[in-house]
């Protein structure tokens, strides 16, 4: 667990984090909006920070996926996914702690690269934590602008 004055952040499984992906990530739609292929591997890893009071406020998925652009690159390969903060927490280092929870979890097993189909948007977020973007921008189009990112662990 990570220590915080407001939030903690800790592995969680990701039924938890539902609600939150699909508020944030799938514009309020259902939960089953927010599943994604995979999501219940045994490899995969998620966390979350959660409030005082426990309320979920943060969360990203990790997932063993060589990145499809650096195929040759050394060491196992992990996708973020499902990485959101709620309204009102974000710019308060919630995402920040989540993210280093998810690199702090592979450099425990092993290390590799790490990869992530950012928003445009979120790119600054993930250069600030030592990502360069890979590939061309792409425009989703039930989700928006996007670009690949990645870094070493």
């Amino acid at each position: 667990m990570i220590p915080n004055e407001r939030f903690t952040v800790r592995r969680v499984p990701v039924e938890d984090t539902y609600a939150l992906r699909a508020k944030v990530l799938r514009n309020g739609g259902p939960l089953e909006a927010a599943r994604v292929p995979g999501d219940d591997g045994p490899e995969v890893a998620t966390y979350a920070a959660l409030k005082v009071d426990g309320g979920l406020i943060g969360c990203v998925g990790l997932f063993p996926e060589p990145c499809p652009d650096l195929p040759e690159h050394p060491g196992k390969g992990w996708r973020i996914r499902g990485m959101a903060t709620e309204d009102g927490w974000r710019g308060r280092g919630v995402g920040a702690e989540v993210l280093k929870a998810a690199l702090d979890h592979v450099a425990a097993e092993g290390g590799g690269l790490v990869w992530c189909n950012a928003r445009t948007p979120a790119a600054t977020f993930y250069a600030r934590a030592g990502f360069a973007e890979i590939g061309e921008r792409w425009d989703d189009p039930e989700i928006g602008p996007h670009v690949r990112m990645w870094r070493a662990v």
